[in-house]
């Protein structure tokens, strides 16, 4: 599992906007050899730079409370699949097919038409991982998180 701290900043029904601690992991991210650890997963989990967002909070934590926000390794690794595999299939199937049917000019525009294929199935998938609990990241409280590890 991959984690992180944070607080809960405010409650949004059953939601808790989450802000990511700026530091994490061993405290070298920033440092020269350091892996990144802590600053990685608030890039995974946050789509700004504000480091604030929305995540599940079944266990109702209240505001203010320090958490462990952990997501499952292969939620990790299926998105980045998702997000990189198939775009790229869908390019290189459509050029290939347009390719196969009009020469040049149809590689470049099967190659155009894979793209927006790529993205529509993205946005499709997008509305059933949001669906899955296994695929979202899961809030504990920070001495629940240290009692398990």
């Amino acid at each position: 599992m991959h984690e992180a701290s944070g607080t809960i900043v405010a409650l949004d029904g059953d939601f808790a906007i989450v802000r990511l601690d700026a530091s994490g992991g061993c405290g070298r991210c920033h440092e020269p050899g350091g892996c990144g650890g802590g600053a990685n997963i608030g890039r995974m989990l946050c789509s700004s730079e504000s480091r604030d967002f929305r995540a599940l909070n079944p266990e109702c934590v209240p505001v203010g409370a320090s958490i462990r926000l952990a997501i499952a390794d292969g939620a990790v690794r299926r998105s980045a699949v998702l997000a990189y595999g198939i775009p790229l299939v869908a390019l290189f199937a459509g050029a290939l097919a347009g390719g196969a049917l009009a020469g040049e000019a149809g590689s470049i525009g099967g190659a155009l038409a894979g793209i927006v294929a790529g993205w529509f199935v993205l946005r499709r998938d997008r509305k059933v991982s949001a669906a899955d609990p296994a695929m979202q990241p899961v809030i504990r409280p920070a001495s629940a998180a240290g009692r398990a590890a």
